[in-house]
């Protein structure tokens, strides 16, 4: 018969033990990141739905942008589960919180001779999960004489 003494014993416990405390927080660690990536990759699916939506805008509504008769929101609010309701308007978002956008359209500080054909769009996201703030920003550049004459 085969006995254990009570040093063996602890030391085996205490081994078991760093192992659960290992397995536990590597699954944390895991699922943040997972979390962390989904908030990332809905703030990139919403920056490029605005970047397609200024596809669609002719150059007129894209230079008007900032003025009293401007077609394009300046700011939006998007929420991080969105709903099939078909509403823009999500000020009570009771599942998860909401990404906050600024929109803007302005000359691009460059010196070749089109620069009066060019406007850089920049979409800027900002949202607070728990306590910790995070932003992204994606930036384009709209041509007077790009695709928008293509079509039709």
């Amino acid at each position: 018969m085969v006995a254990f003494t009570l040093p063996e014993v602890l030391i085996c416990i205490c081994v078991i033990g760093v192992m659960f405390v290992s397995l536990y927080t590597g699954i944390t660690t895991g699922f943040g990141i997972i979390s962390m990536a989904r908030e990332n990759l809905r703030a990139t699916q919403i920056m490029t739905d605005r970047m397609e939506e200024m596809r669609l805008y002719t150059w007129s509504q894209v230079t008007s942008f900032g003025s009293s008769t401007s077609y394009i929101p300046s700011s939006f609010i998007e929420p991080f589960f969105p709903t099939n309701s078909g509403s823009s308007s999500f000020s009570t978002n009771t599942a998860g919180f909401n990404y906050y956008g600024l929109l803007s359209v302005r000359i691009p500080v460059i010196t070749e001779s089109y620069s009066n054909d060019l406007r850089e769009v920049v979409v800027t996201i900002n949202w607070t999960n728990g306590s910790v703030p995070r932003t992204r920003s994606m930036s384009t550049f709209v041509s007077q004489y790009g695709m928008q004459n293509y079509i039709y």
